[in-house]
């Protein structure tokens, strides 16, 4: 809060989804500035963030690269622009109201030149290396986790195999802030959790991975030995021998 449009005088318009905008910022630059490309182990946490956004960012991606790929920049290249036939078509079905400010259109044309252009800062896409669109899949599913509230019910989003491109199940992890106002009854935060479940938007497969797979997938990945010693190694231990032999 306090950034870009989120210094109004009402807190609730400053709170609401200032964590998810903060979220998206730095996920969107490690992504495109290829960190995960570089430092394909290292995972990164959005805490309180929730995954709506996230499932929107990678879906966005995604869309954005099928069009504005290296070769797709070729679609709007001005010098595959047939300004001959394009002024023939405006002089013939413009109507007057173009045909008045032909000039004009001439002008705005000319700052399509490219002349001078290096092109090789036209790829965008350069640093994170994204030959494919599945790339972009294996780059950015593994190394990003996000924390999400036991009330929010866009946390299914991420468990949307069918929604999400390529099959994705984004990581998802339970991380509510109990010591928060937004949860009056910390007894009752595993059960609103849980609620999705109930209701048939997730499945009990889904909880595992929200409450417990995910999680240990993060702080194992950077830590291996994060787990020893406390009552879940066991467990935990399982989900890596599952995670390495998938």
């Amino acid at each position: 809060m306090g950034w870009g449009s989120r210094t109004t005088s009402n807190y609730m318009y400053n709170h609401t989804g200032h964590f998810a905008a903060a979220g998206e910022a730095v996920c969107k630059a490690l992504f495109m500035s290829g960190v995960t490309r570089r430092f394909p182990t290292l995972k990164f946490g959005f805490l309180e963030s929730g995954v709506g956004w996230g499932a929107d960012l990678y879906a966005g991606i995604i869309a954005r690269w099928e069009k504005r790929n290296p070769k797709g920049l070729e679609n709007y290249n001005p010098a595959n622009l047939n300004r001959e036939l394009l002024f023939d078509l405006y002089r013939r079905y413009g109507g007057q109201i173009v045909q008045d400010k032909l000039d004009e259109v001439s002008k705005s044309l000319g700052l399509l030149g490219g002349t001078g252009e290096d092109r090789t800062t036209l790829d965008d896409w350069a640093r994170c290396g994204i030959e494919k669109a599945e790339d972009i899949r294996d780059l950015f599913v593994p190394n990003f986790y996000f924390g999400c509230e036991a009330d929010d019910p866009l946390n299914a989003t991420a468990f949307n195999s069918k929604m999400n491109p390529f099959g994705a199940r984004l990581r998802a992890i339970f991380s509510s802030d109990i010591g928060h106002w937004d949860v009056p009854d910390m007894t009752e935060v595993l059960e609103e959790a849980y609620e999705l479940v109930e209701h048939g938007v997730i499945t009990e497969a889904d909880f595992r991975d929200f409450v417990f797979t995910n999680p240990v997938t993060l702080w194992t990945g950077m830590n291996p030995d994060f787990f020893t010693g406390t009552v879940v190694e066991q467990a935990a231990a399982q989900v890596l021998s599952k995670d390495h032999s998938a």
